[in-house]
């Protein structure tokens, strides 16, 4: 099992860790509810290392992207990033991933930390154009400072405006005394902030200052269980429950992200897909009694047949309702459809709603 640089850090601070993805990671500090209301709050850091970043560069590199890709990585400007993912050859999705232009004819990925061998190999299987790959996993730290006062927190560690990056607009510039650190304003919560992008051997410095510039906002460690309640609030995809293999990119209501004004891995079963229809789409759901739903419990219509699947559930801390994602079929998947979560024999009544769940 691999650490992060930061591995004794968070053992030292007395998190509860366990193997993820391969690596040793915080799954939590002072308890789920407390960290969530911390990021949705404040301030709050999770130490997520174990993501994968590729390097891509040459004059072909934007066509190797284009090629595996869903998205159109054409649109993208040097200092902007963009959502896609991978589609495989029979429908379904190899890994969702971040696309960074940091270049011209330079491109960063960004991939799931499970995925990250599966990735590379896929992308090298379709480099039959001279692309330089590098593959930086290894190399690399990644923090997400995340929350409402994540700006205004880590404002004097940085010359440059924090408030001007746009989301999913990044900037190369000074951190915590280190040039040449990625900015970027993506994340997984909802709740506004930055990513930082580092080498191995800067990061724990720059988790120091981090934790000292923000001392006077009540900034706390986050472990990955209130990531992931986090990012169930705002209904983004988590790939092995909600997207893998088998789900196609418009099953997954990823079809703002499937473009279709290029060709693409799979794109012409895709788009033959997206005409014809799909049979089941990913929903969102409200417990409407207290319940609490879970990842593979089944999803039954009112006579009791079942008609899908959950891939994600929680208890919301924001909301203190139960709450999920999962696979329905096409006909019970409208806002306000009935449906039923079958927890230990009982169909617990719950309702098809609009996302986000949590509402700012």
């Amino acid at each position: 099992m691999k650490n992060t640089a930061l591995t004794h850090i968070h053992e030292g601070l007395g998190a509860k860790m366990l193997p993820f993805a391969g690596y040793n990671m915080p799954i939590l500090y002072e308890g789920v509810n407390a960290e969530h209301e911390t990021v949705r709050n404040a301030v709050g850091v999770f130490d997520v290392s174990h993501m994968g970043e590729f390097i891509l560069t040459g004059p072909n590199a934007l066509a190797l992207i284009q090629k595996v890709t869903s998205n159109d990585a054409a649109t993208l400007t040097i200092g902007r990033a963009q959502y896609s993912c991978l589609p495989n050859n029979d429908g379904g999705i190899v890994d969702d991933l971040i696309i960074y232009k940091m270049e011209e004819e330079k491109y960063l990925l960004v991939v799931n930390a499970s995925n990250i061998d599966k990735d590379w190999n896929w992308i090298s299987s379709h480099n039959d154009l001279g692309v330089e790959m590098k593959n930086l996993s290894d190399e690399y730290s990644l923090l997400a400072i995340q929350g409402p006062k994540a700006v205004e927190a880590m404002q004097s560690l940085s010359s440059i405006d924090l408030s001007a990056i746009a989301y999913y607009h990044f900037e190369v510039a000074d951190f915590a005394g280190f040039p040449n650190v990625i900015i970027s304003a993506t994340g997984y919560t909802g709740s506004g902030g930055f990513e930082i992008y580092c080498k191995n051997d800067e990061v724990e410095t720059i988790w120091n200052k981090v934790f000292e510039a923000g001392a006077a906002y009540d900034i706390k460690p986050i472990g990955l269980a209130a990531r992931d309640t986090l990012r169930l609030e705002m209904g983004f995809c988590l790939y092995g429950n909600d997207i893998n293999d088998t789900t196609s990119p418009l099953e997954a209501g990823l079809g703002w992200i499937t473009k279709f004004n290029k060709d693409f891995t799979n794109s012409d079963n895709l788009k033959k897909q997206k005409e014809e229809g799909v049979t089941k789409k990913l929903v969102a759901f409200e417990m409407q009694e207290r319940a609490v739903p879970r990842h593979d419990y089944e999803i039954v219509d009112g006579s009791g047949a079942v008609i899908g699947i959950v891939t994600s559930g929680t208890m919301s801390p924001s909301m203190n309702k139960g709450i999920g994602l999962g696979y329905v079929t096409t006909k019970n998947s409208t806002i306000d459809s009935d449906i039923y979560i079958r927890i230990r024999k009982n169909d617990v009544p719950a309702k098809v709603v609009k996302l986000p769940f949590y509402k700012k």
